[in-house]
């Protein structure tokens, strides 16, 4: 009893449109998670809330960490097949809460959300495209699934963008740094060969 009092929960609140997502077609969104991170999920309706517990002791806790970024991505608006992607190790979940750049009425809101989404979807996708992440434009809401130093890069261009900043400073900016994270990456590498080939 003691073991099952041991085991880590999280209770992650998902909106009563988005539950159906975490279930998914014959329950198999549902099953990936559980069968991949070894965890339990529990869909409580009432409250539109999902539990997430490990389904054994020997199960680590980062695993029910992983399987709650995974519904709370489906949560802010990701299909099931992109959240998916943080089942991978270095993949991350980040948060832009517009309100808190722009307040909360609902013509800013509005706006700035028209000004990340961009012209037929034009910025977000040119923002993905240079970071390699996905990115999900919810009310006031903005996802983002990426590895760490990319997801981080992408944050700041949206919140650069939800303080008014042109596009063409945003990618210049995104440029910038993404020539610095491929130019760290390639020394990282560089580094590692020289280390396993001095064995």
């Amino acid at each position: 009893m003691a073991a099952e009092a041991a085991r880590p929960r999280i209770y992650v609140r998902v909106p009563l449109d988005r539950l159906g997502a975490v279930i998914g077609k014959r329950g198999e969104v549902k099953l990936k998670i559980m069968e991949r991170l070894g965890v339990r999920l529990t869909i409580d309706s009432e409250n539109s809330l999902v539990i997430v517990e490990a389904e054994s002791p020997s199960v680590p806790p980062v695993n029910v960490m992983k399987a709650s970024e995974i519904i709370k991505a489906i949560a802010y608006g990701f299909p099931p097949e992109k959240a998916m992607r943080l089942l991978e190790e270095d993949q991350i979940l980040v948060i832009v809460d517009l309100k808190q750049i722009v307040g909360d009425a609902p013509n800013h809101l509005k706006r700035i959300r028209g000004r990340i989404i961009g012209e037929a979807g034009r910025a977000r996708k040119t923002i993905e495209e240079m970071t390699g992440t996905d990115i999900h434009v919810g009310e006031y809401i903005v996802a983002i699934i990426g590895d760490y130093e990319r997801a981080m890069a992408a944050k700041k261009a949206v919140e650069m963008l939800a303080e008014g900043r042109m596009h063409s400073t945003v990618y210049r900016y995104l440029e910038r740094v993404l020539r610095e994270i491929k130019r760290r990456e390639a020394l990282r590498l560089w580094a590692k060969d020289e280390f396993q080939s001095g064995y």
